[in-house]
């Protein structure tokens, strides 16, 4: 069984210090009442539900999994799961975000994200079940009509039903242009949607009365290809026009995935055959409604990342701490002891300190990227929107491809901590290792968004969100090149800036000039702006804890913590570089 402590006073620095949420959001259209004060209080309460509800579900519940009843076509969750879902929906979480409109609170992105996180870190599993529903309410808020918003989007606001995506087939993942699942006129204004999608998560569950499907099809007279994919709402059970369910609808799973982790969540094969749907958007214009879903999903999987890897931290410093084995190089520690704990060990400090590098300039890369994303929607001017969205634009790659990444080296360290003790299941570690396998699979591998990092968000939109990031980073250094206790950290970021920018333009004339350069580059460049990025945020971690009433020993830590990175993971770029110059003559075919 591992514990679980919600990290509320290192997101209280990220939020308020580093980032200075609560002037930013004051500020905002609307914002008036989302004062610290406010955002303190749901944060509490988040990380009081997530201890004393969640965690302790999160070992039994994957030893459990999801059970699949054939003959009734249903999936039983775990023990606990149920109950759990219920007091969540009673206490608004599920309309946390979402528009008042729509029965919601109307509370800020960020502040969904910072909870988002520590629900995940809880039970990453059980998380699975409302996430999927935010995606598919923010596409019916953008794309639906009203009356779609208010027969389908409210009850999932209130948590009396979820949503999914119903994307992948088995011979279209990434490529959606290769979808076979076709829509057939109905009646009423209806379609029949007949085909099978897979890997579709909380694609059946008995946690609340109907689940909305928001599946991709091809109408009858499509283009080929991804030009000719619709979006529609096809719900499990059909919904009458005042709201109450009607008779069951011809969508159910045909099974649930046997897989390496999450086994909590039920991962289904979902079958259409004829089921009744409802046109949401545009014709042939399904790709944009996706996105809409596939932008938030792909930063709330970063936050996934986050949660796994802080969580793996936790366990795995105190273990550290209690673990008495062996004897310090330089001699006892603990002479009064049999052992020394592992913390005498430098490469135990190693480790551990990566994870922590990584887990708190994680929280504050992924917190910034959602405090954009409440300029852009609400920021009373226009100019400051735009600049916001072309930055979430930029970031989100990052967001979700890099730190979902790293959660794999701070899991795979934790492990490495406990040893032998660590493979074995009961201590729960392992548990980190295999959920956090899938967090850079879907939605889109590793490698996708590299691609997009560099062929879309620096090659098509040339590079406009990289250069506000740029100017960010160039006015903090010239703001702080006169302290000198920031100096350590200021030099190497306006460097390793300078190489990125340098390193971009090279590489976009090397991609001009012969277009495989860029697959052969892009997931070393996904990496190196991870990097810079996250230097860039303990830079001004480092900054912000030298202000305000901070205990002298959280000055430090941060500190210090900055000073490992700068100093063994910052240098990684070079490695990245290297590769990327190597180019893709280095990269034969192989039969």
């Amino acid at each position: 069984m591992t514990a679980y402590k919600a990290p509320l006073d290192d997101l209280r620095f990220a939020l308020f210090d580093v980032l200075g949420a609560e002037s930013t959001l004051t500020g905002l259209r609307d914002g008036a009442a989302h004062s610290r004060d406010l955002l303190d209080a749901v944060l509490e309460e988040a990380g009081r539900l997530s201890e004393q509800l969640l965690a302790p579900t999160n070992g039994p519940a994957d030893e459990e999994g999801c059970r699949f009843d054939k003959a009734t076509q249903t999936v039983t969750t775990p023990k606990g799961f149920k109950e759990a879902f219920k007091q969540f929906a009673e206490g608004g979480w599920t309309g946390l975000t979402n528009p008042e409109a729509y029965g919601g609170q109307a509370l800020p992105n960020v502040l969904g994200t910072a909870t988002t996180e520590i629900f995940q870190s809880g039970n990453l599993a059980w998380s699975l079940y409302p996430l999927l529903s935010e995606g598919a309410t923010h596409a019916l808020e953008v794309h639906g009509e009203e009356w779609q918003r208010e027969r389908f989007m409210k009850p999932i606001v209130a948590g009396r039903w979820t949503g999914t995506m119903c994307l992948t087939e088995p011979q279209a993942g990434s490529d959606l242009g290769l979808l076979k699942t076709r829509a057939e006129p109905g009646e009423n204004g209806t379609w029949k949607i007949t085909g099978t999608k897979i890997f579709i998560s909380a694609g059946e569950h008995d946690l609340t009365e109907n689940i909305v499907h928001l599946v991709l099809a091809r109408l009858p007279d499509a283009p080929e290809g991804s030009r000719g994919i619709s979006m529609f709402i096809v719900p499990k059970f059909k919904v009458n026009e005042d709201g109450s369910l009607g008779a069951r609808n011809t969508v159910a799973a045909g099974a649930i995935e046997h897989k390496m982790g999450i086994h909590a969540c039920s991962t289904c094969v979902i079958n259409l055959d004829g089921a009744e749907g409802y046109l949401i958007g545009k014709p042939h214009k399904g790709l944009m409604a996706m996105f809409t879903m596939m932008n938030a999903a792909r930063l709330s999987v970063g936050v996934q990342g986050l949660a796994l890897a802080e969580r793996a931290l936790q366990n795995s410093l105190n273990y550290a701490r209690e673990r008495l084995q062996s004897r310090a190089l330089s001699g006892p520690k603990f002479p009064d002891k049999p052992a020394d704990n592992l913390l005498v060990q430098p490469d135990v400090r190693r480790m551990l300190l990566t994870q922590r590098a990584f887990v708190e300039g994680s929280r504050a890369l992924l917190l910034y990227t959602a405090l954009q994303t409440d300029v852009e929607a609400r920021a009373t001017d226009e100019a400051a929107r735009k600049t916001a969205g072309e930055l979430v634009a930029f970031l989100i790659p990052i967001a979700k491809g890099v730190v979902t990444e790293l959660a794999q080296e701070c899991t795979k360290e934790a492990l490495q901590i406990y040893g032998g003790h660590g493979y074995i299941a009961e201590n729960g570690v392992e548990q980190f290792v295999r959920d956090a396998r899938i967090i850079t699979l879907y939605e889109g591998t590793t490698g996708i968004q590299a691609a997009d990092l560099l062929g879309r968000k620096i090659l098509q939109l040339q590079g406009v969100g990289f250069r506000h990031l740029l100017e960010e980073i160039s006015t903090f250094c010239q703001q702080h090149a006169s302290d000198e206790s920031l100096r350590a950290f200021i030099a190497p970021l306006a460097v390793a800036t300078k190489n990125w920018s340098e390193l971009t333009l090279k590489l976009a004339q090397r991609v001009q000039a012969n277009p495989e350069e860029l697959g052969a580059a892009a997931v070393d460049y996904l990496y190196y702006s991870g990097y810079v990025a996250l230097a860039y945020m303990w830079a001004r971690s480092v900054a912000a804890s030298e202000t305000g009433a901070h205990a002298a020993a959280f000055r430090q830590a941060k500190r210090d913590t900055a000073t490992f990175y700068f100093a063994r993971i910052l240098p990684r770029c070079l490695t990245h570089q290297a590769a990327i110059e190597a180019g893709v003559d280095t990269l034969p075919s192989i039969a």
